[in-house]
């Protein structure tokens, strides 16, 4: 029996403002309030919250049959959390119904898989944390940002506890092969592999609206019945796509959300079910390892890494970057810490590519590639400064990472002092309490007999006055 892998990705641009180089040392604040917040109400409002209400409609009308798993960058998350909640609030609303599974990924949605293993898996923890307190669940799939993957990510993958990854079905990988199975990464036979369907998922976030495509228009039954007339075999249809392209990439005037709602019944018509990630790889066995000694994405044509190290600029600046991420990462001071997740963010990098897109590229404030590296590499120098200034350069990392070591147990030490001064004192005052209360206890039983003791006296006294 066949089915459906529907996963969505949700991120939000950091939107970076105009920094001069006269701006270095003097002003610590990189980000674009104004812009930040109108383009997230933005997104909310034309494609995020009507996704959503759709696919909450298509859980409750088809039971426990329909499932869809999501992926949320900490970044993205932060976004929601100060300007638009109620995105939040519904997919809780979608956790609640049980047909729903959220995925792993960096918190930074950047590129620390390429560049430094430590970062990536601290990337990956915390945002594993901040799923786990939203939605009640530790993450046990991952999928990394624009489905960055090669034998290596794999390995550390598998090293951090994941049991599955998602990642593209290029065809300069899969050969001959189909990406309608389950495969295992090459290197970590435990890590498995569930791999994107490029058609079928472009056809509905690329090309759903398109008028001259010659599939044009798309029914929910003529995608289905697609589905349906693969080889019987090929069991795993792996349906990924940005949520945006729900209402952003594809309008709404399209109909696209009408589109997705009539899948369930058809699918149904066809003995084609829906399944999570993790559900797919606690049942489905690997036919096979999948090689992949270079990395892919699913993003250009070339389904690698060009579009963000593809030229001199973004390669400069992403070394600059990761140059100092174990300094970041041993110091782990706050506002440093969310700085670096914000610049770590892809989106920074891809603003400097010289190449050429089919599918459409928007700047931002950019004029051209150089205005994008010219503004993200002061922003950059005056944030390493910041660490530098921090952490002096004169210390090496073993060497700070031994002071701050020293220092936090030291902290933890002061804290345990602190924890048995409390239970110390309440030790002496549960002690007071209980001599106190015995010395009422005493004082009450003895109360009696003083008084009799005094009648006692007053009578023996009596006679003698009578005497007198």
């Amino acid at each position: 029996m066949k089915t459906i892998c529907l996963y969505f990705e949700i991120h939000q641009i950091i939107h970076l403002k105009r920094y001069r180089f006269f701006d270095i040392g003097v002003d610590h604040y990189y980000y674009d309030d104004f812009e930040n917040e109108r383009s997230i109400n933005d997104i909310a409002n034309r494609s995020y919250m009507p996704a959503l209400n759709a696919l909450l409609d298509m859980i409750k009308g088809n039971g426990n049959y329909f499932k869809v798993a999501f992926s949320l960058s900490g970044v993205g998350m932060e976004q929601l959390e100060m300007h638009a909640p109620q995105v939040l609030e519904k997919l809780q609303e979608l956790n609640e119904t049980g047909c729903v599974e959220f995925l792993a990924e960096p918190y930074s949605h950047g590129l620390s898989s390429l560049a430094n293993e430590e970062t990536f898996a601290t990337d990956v923890k915390k945002q594993c944390k901040k799923i786990e307190e939203y939605f009640g669940k530790k993450p046990t799939v991952l999928r990394n940002s624009s489905l960055i993957y090669s034998d290596d990510i794999g390995g550390q993958v598998a090293a951090m506890g994941f049991k599955g990854m998602l990642t593209e079905g290029a065809k300069h990988v899969l050969g001959w092969k189909s990406p309608h199975y389950v495969y295992n990464c090459n290197i970590a036979p435990n890590l498995k592999l569930l791999l994107r369907d490029v058609e079928l998922s472009d056809d509905i976030s690329l090309r759903f609206n398109n008028s001259d495509w010659d599939r044009y228009p798309l029914f929910a039954d003529n995608y289905i019945n697609r589905i349906a007339a693969l080889p019987e075999e090929e069991r795993i249809i792996n349906i990924f796509m940005e949520l945006s392209a729900l209402g952003i990439a594809q309008p709404l005037s399209s109909n696209i959300l009408e589109f997705f709602k009539a899948l369930p019944a058809c699918a149904r018509a066809k003995d084609i079910t829906f399944s999570t990630p993790s559900e797919i790889c606690s049942a489905v066995k690997s036919v096979g390892s999948l090689d992949v000694p270079d990395t892919l994405s699913w993003v250009d044509e070339e389904r690698d890494v060009s579009c963000w190290l593809g030229n001199a600029m973004q390669r400069d600046a992403f070394n600059k970057l990761y140059s100092v991420a174990d300094r970041v990462r041993i110091a782990n001071d706050p506002r440093i810490c969310q700085d670096w997740d914000y610049l770590q963010a892809s989106n920074n990098f891809r603003f400097m590519t010289t190449k050429p897109s089919s599918t459409g590229f928007d700047r931002g404030i950019y004029s051209s590639p150089f205005d994008a590296f010219t503004n993200y590499m002061n922003i950059l120098g005056d944030f390493i400064n910041r660490v530098g200034s921090l952490y002096p350069e004169e210390i090496d990392n073993e060497e700070l990472n031994g002071l701050l070591t020293t220092i936090k147990n030291q902290g933890d030490e002061i804290e345990m002092k602190d924890k048995e001064i409390i239970r110390l004192k309440t030790k002496i005052e549960k002690m007071q309490s209980t001599e106190e209360r015995l010395k009422a206890k005493i004082e009450k039983a003895a109360a009696p007999k003083k008084t009799a003791a005094r009648k006692a006296a007053a009578k023996a006294a009596e006679p003698e006055a009578d005497a007198k």
